[in-house]
This record gives C-alpha cells, sequence and structure tokens, in this order.
C-alpha cells in the first residue's frame, strides 16, 4: 500500500514539474519573440526550478516548509537584478526582471499544487505582456517624452530652439548646455505627441543652424 502511494506521488510530481516546464515555456517564447535579454530556456529554468524548489521544501522542510521556498525569492532578486541595465533615456529590462519574479511565483504555485492559481497566473502574465502592449503605444504615441542633444552654431541661440518646439506643440525642459568653440550644445527633454516628435525630426534636418542633434 505503501509502495502505491510513495509511486501515486512519485507521478503525481513529476506531472507538477512537466506542468512548470510549459508554463514557463510559454512565457518565455513571448519574452524570446520580443527578443529580450531573457529569453526561452531562461523562464522554463526559473519556473522549473521553482516548482522543484517548492516540492522539497514541503518534502524535506516538515517543521518549516516554507523556510527553502522564502529563499527562492532572494535567488530570483538577483537573477532578476542581472537583466536590468541603463539605456541612453531610461532603465531597461525591468519588465523583464519583474517577469522572472512574476514566473518563480507560478513555479511555486505549481510546486505547492496549486494549478489552477499557476494557470491563471500564466493568463494574467501573458495579458500584461502581450494585449497591454498596445495601451503602452497608443500612450506612447500621445505622451512621448524623449530627450535630445542638438548643437547649433554661433548665430543661433536656445530662443531659436525653443521657437521650433513651440511651433510644433512639444513642451520642453533645458536638461544642460555646453559651449565649445562657438558651438553651442544642448540637451532637451521634450514632450509629446509621436508626429509632433517626427516633424521637429525633420526640422532639425533642414536648419542650417543646427549643426548636430542626437537623441
Amino acid at each position: 500500500m505503501d509502495f502505491l502511494q510513495d509511486h501515486y506521488t512519485i507521478k503525481n510530481e513529476l506531472l507538477l514539474i512537466l506542468i512548470s516546464v510549459i508554463l514557463g515555456l510559454m512565457i518565455g517564447a513571448e519574452r524570446e519573440y520580443r527578443n529580450k535579454s531573457a529569453g526561452l530556456r531562461t523562464f522554463i529554468l526559473v519556473c522549473f526550478g521553482s516548482c522543484l524548489f517548492t516540492i522539497l521544501s514541503i518534502k524535506i522542510g516538515v517543521a518549516n516548509p516554507d523556510r527553502l521556498a522564502a529563499n527562492i525569492i532572494t535567488g530570483i532578486g538577483f537573477l532578476g537584478a542581472g537583466v536590468i541595465f541603463k539605456g541612453d533615456n531610461k532603465i531597461d529590462g525591468i519588465t523583464t526582471a519583474t517577469t522572472i519574479w512574476a514566473t518563480a511565483s507560478i513555479g511555486m504555485a505549481v510546486g505547492s499544487g496549486y494549478v489552477y492559481f499557476s494557470l491563471l497566473g500564466t493568463a494574467l502574465v501573458l495579458v500584461v505582456l502581450s494585449s497591454l502592449t498596445f495601451l503602452q503605444s497608443f500612450i506612447d504615441n500621445n505622451h512621448k517624452i524623449r530627450d535630445y542633444k542638438i548643437a547649433v552654431t554661433g548665430s543661433a541661440d536656445i530662443s531659436h530652439c525653443e521657437e521650433m518646439f513651440k511651433k510644433h506643440h512639444l513642451k520642453y525642459a533645458m536638461i544642460k548646455q555646453q559651449y565649445t568653440q562657438e558651438n553651442l550644445s544642448v540637451t532637451w527633454r521634450l514632450t509629446g505627441k509621436n508626429i509632433h516628435h517626427e516633424e521637429v525630426i525633420k526640422s532639425l534636418m533642414d536648419d542650417p543652424k543646427i549643426t548636430a542633434y542626437q537623441f
């Protein structure tokens, strides 16, 4: 009887591990499709590893089964920090790092036997990552914030750039400025619709008083 019970338990645990691999694969496929720093294999291993650690914590941590599982969160924190890096104008990788964290929680839910919670969690993660991209694009198109570094000739001044920004309905704020050998370089933070950003870029390219620009 004990042998049959152990056999059933092993089969059940193997099934949970398989489910964790499948759920990690689903999330990882979405990240891989978007060419993120953490992709398919990373999310499979995060979900599978969290599931296995949770199963082990239940089996060997009889007195304190939550102690080993709690350390999973600490380990995932270090792993998530590895994919966060500073881009030109913003911090990149935060979404991928939080997705790793959420995937670990899904693996823990599977390992604890809460398969329905893990399925719901996976669905919500995929909805947030995929469907809400359209909402993010809508916000970005209507309220885009971008830093420009613009160099002007000695015959132009700051007001020349300000007039150009006003013309294209962009809110502006000066971040810093640098003057060298009759060349004035100013970093601006512009806010407005994406179409207005495209218009101001065209104006920067056609303006003879603008010697260089970067964003």
